[in-house]
């Protein structure tokens, strides 16, 4: 018999189950360490940088004469940027003022007037009292001569005198009461018209503030401190009331705005610690504090809300905005940009 010849044993391959162990070994720490991280942190990629940006408005209108600041720059609270042509409105100030004098100097005729009619009715006083004591008089003698006339003490003349001067004082004395009754109804109607001056002259004053209001509006200052964007004017070009010039970009204003998952604000609440990261600079790490929370989703503001009323509703999670305090310095915070992508975490309460 020929000697069988022996076959090699196959040695087993051990080197994919190590392979395998090892990605699972890996997945199960990968897995382990992201349970914790969750179980710590909420995080989302739906955010981005806000700030506060005010429009600048022309409150008048006019042509453009001086425009002092450069697109994207920065300017200080209160600084004048923009000049419009004036000429108009000086003009609009000197015609006030004018009608101002113009109605002053009414008021002063009016009150002339009143002293001078004021010195008539004492005058008219005086005669009327004069008359008063003149009919007192006459009226004496009328009863003495009556008297006297009986016994024939005095002669029918002598008696008919007396009474003609009677009704002559008593004549002089109405003339004079009605002549001091009209100059003190006269100096009553002078002074109501002085009041109505009066109330011309406020109207005069007011169309003198209105008109250095309106001057002062065509010199257009920052309402803030930050930097401007979105020019778009030039010199000699006409603006009109209530058009926008530019934007202020305002300073220390920036925060982030995240949408988080309706789902997410179970365990969020404000003053919670968060971690940003900015996409456009992967190596900037920055902190932050949970401020606020919107009022309602951001479905609700936009403008055509969803109606779930309907028969093909279908459920979606909704986001809620959500305002993060951004805490860093000021060289920092020069970096930002309103509209900048970030990821943000959010630090859970430890239980």
């Amino acid at each position: 018999m020929a000697n069988e010849q022996e076959t090699p044993t196959k040695k087993p391959n051990r080197v994919l189950p190590i392979v395998l162990g090892i990605i699972l070994i890996g997945g199960i720490i990968f897995g382990i360490k992201e349970y914790i991280y969750y179980g710590k942190h909420i995080d989302t990629d739906d955010a981005q940088i806000d700030a506060d940006i005010s429009p600048v408005v022309a409150r008048v209108g006019g042509y453009v004469d001086s425009i002092f600041f450069e697109e994207n720059g920065h300017v200080e609270k209160g600084q004048v940027l923009v000049k419009l042509d004036d000429r108009d409105y000086k003009v609009k100030l000197e015609q006030a003022l004018s009608a101002q004098k113009g109605a002053s100097a009414g008021v002063g005729v009016g009150q002339s007037q009143i002293v001078a009619i004021s010195a008539n009715s004492s005058s008219a006083r005086a005669q009327a009292e004069s008359a008063a004591a003149k009919l007192e008089k006459a009226n004496k003698d009328y009863a003495r001569y009556a008297n006297l006339v009986k016994d024939g003490s005095v002669t029918q003349q002598q008696f008919d005198q007396a009474k003609s001067d009677r009704d002559v004082a008593a004549a002089n004395y109405r003339a004079a009461e009605d002549e001091y009754k009209g100059a003190l109804e006269q100096v009553g109607t002078s002074r109501n018209q002085l009041k109505v001056t009066d109330v011309g002259v406020s109207q005069r004053q007011a169309d003198v503030d209105y008109a250095k209001l309106q001057l002062s509006y065509t010199t257009i200052t920052a309402p803030a401190s930050g930097i401007a964007s979105k020019k778009n004017i030039q010199i000699g070009q006409l603006v009109q009331a209530g058009q926008t010039l530019f934007s202020i970009v305002n300073d220390n204003s920036l925060f982030v705005t995240a949408n988080f998952k309706e789902t997410q604000l179970t365990n969020m609440h404000n003053g919670q610690k968060v971690a940003i990261e900015v996409d456009a600079y992967p190596d900037l790490k920055l902190k932050g504090e949970l401020y606020n929370f919107a009022p309602a989703t951001g479905a609700k503001f936009s403008l055509l809300p969803p109606d779930n009323a309907t028969g093909n509703y279908v459920k979606v999670v909704q986001r809620i905005p959500v305002k993060i305090k951004i805490t860093a310095d000021k060289e920092t915070m020069a970096k930002l940009r309103p509209g900048m992508s970030v990821n943000v975490s959010v630090f859970k309460d430890e239980k």
